[in-house]
């Protein structure tokens, strides 16, 4: 896996080594692979580059999906889960556990989806329910904020962003049900399709084509919605709250966890996030954010730019008013007395003025200080 840089069979190999879990027979030769893989990942981790990245990402990914297809073989027992679980707690999760932030956090982000993928159309509420106990007893007792905030984003966040999706699933199986106990009621219905057999289609239409194209576009919005797991969601609030409200949580994770807890609560008494703010308001809003964002972001000096181009100045202001660099525009020798008439025909750089020679005269006499000769026989001429 280190030396294959072809994406493809990167792709072959990793499914080959995830595969090997199959195997073994007995449940304890299949965790000590798994245990052995990890271990390896944790350790050599740091000495990945970043081009490699992505292929050891892949067959981790490869390796949660396949050990928990062990589990759909065996017809998801209790027994089973919690083995694994287990270790998957100790060997990653656990804040004793030797893993390093990057195998952490990839775990986390791609639990719920492998989950998914594996037994979303045969795993209850309360099964879920105990797949994601783990990570609220380690979202509680962590003290490492980064893996925190990775559980509340990676798991519970994303709990509550799929459930629009997830109850509309089950509200399509209900349907499902319902039309099936009525097609078995109803069999004077089926002779009605012979009929319309015979019956000439409309103009500028096709047999066929509306129901293809619905079926189509039923296909494309699976795909894009992807499976999607089934939750108690007052259920998971409870567990997350007795996780929570111990004596020995940090005031920082429980904080945290009451948020989500709101937002599950809500979500079982029929209340989503969505509902409360219109669609053109809350993109407002977004918008509103994101430019106070860049605005902190700016420094002082563009900012200042940016209000100076905006504003129209007022040609009446005073000089003494304006920004530093329109005097230095001006030139090193304006002064804020001179009236503005005089400083009509200036340019960027400034007054371009002839310098005039001081008179003789004018020049104050300094105390032990020579003048010069022709000073001294002017004023002997006017002497005599």
């Amino acid at each position: 896996m280190w030396m294959q840089d072809k994406p493809l069979l990167q792709e072959e190999l990793g499914k080959t080594i995830s595969q090997l879990i199959h195997a073994f027979q007995t449940t304890e030769a299949q965790h000590l692979f798994l245990q052995t893989f990890w271990q390896t990942m944790n350790r050599e981790w740091t000495g990945i580059d970043r081009l490699r990245l992505d292929k050891f990402y892949m067959l981790m990914r490869m390796v949660l999906n396949e050990s928990l297809m062990v589990l759909k073989m065996r017809g998801w027992e209790e027994r089973q889960i919690e083995q694994l679980l287990k270790l998957l707690t100790t060997e990653i999760l656990h804040p004793d556990s030797q893993a390093p932030s990057g195998v952490k956090s990839h775990f986390i982000e791609i639990f719920l989806e492998e989950l998914a993928k594996v037994g979303a159309d045969e795993l209850t509420a309360d099964q879920n329910l105990k797949f994601i106990d783990p990570f609220c007893r380690i979202a509680a007792q962590t003290k490492d904020s980064l893996v925190l905030h990775n559980i509340t984003r990676g798991i519970f966040e994303t709990i509550v962003e799929q459930a629009p999706f997830a109850i509309e699933d089950l509200m399509n199986e209900m349907e499902e049900e319902e039309e099936e106990e009525i097609s078995e009621d109803d069999e004077q219905e089926q002779d009605v399709p012979s009929k319309r057999l015979f019956e000439k289609p409309s103009k500028g239409s096709f047999c066929g084509t509306e129901s293809d194209m619905g079926e189509e576009q039923a296909g494309d919005d699976e795909d894009s919605t992807g499976t999607i797991l089934q939750f108690d969601y007052e259920a998971v609030a409870n567990r997350l709250f007795e996780m929570a409200s111990h004596q020995n949580t940090p005031s920082q994770n429980r904080k945290r966890l009451y948020k989500v807890v709101r937002k599950l609560q809500d979500l079982a008494e029929g209340l989503f996030p969505e509902d409360d703010i219109p669609e053109k308001a809350y993109r407002k809003l977004q918008e509103g954010r994101q430019k106070r964002k860049a605005k902190k972001r700016l420094p002082k000096s563009q900012l200042q730019n940016k209000t100076g181009r905006g504003e129209q100045e007022d040609p009446s202001a005073d000089l003494s008013s304006r920004p530093e660099r329109t005097r230095q525009w001006q030139g090193t020798e304006a002064d804020p007395a001179v009236p503005q008439e005089q400083l009509r025909g200036c340019g960027r750089r400034g007054v371009h003025r002839r310098r005039r020679r001081p008179r003789a005269g004018a020049r104050a006499k300094v105390p032990g200080c020579q003048e010069p000769a022709m000073k001294r026989k002017w004023t002997r001429k006017n002497k005599k």
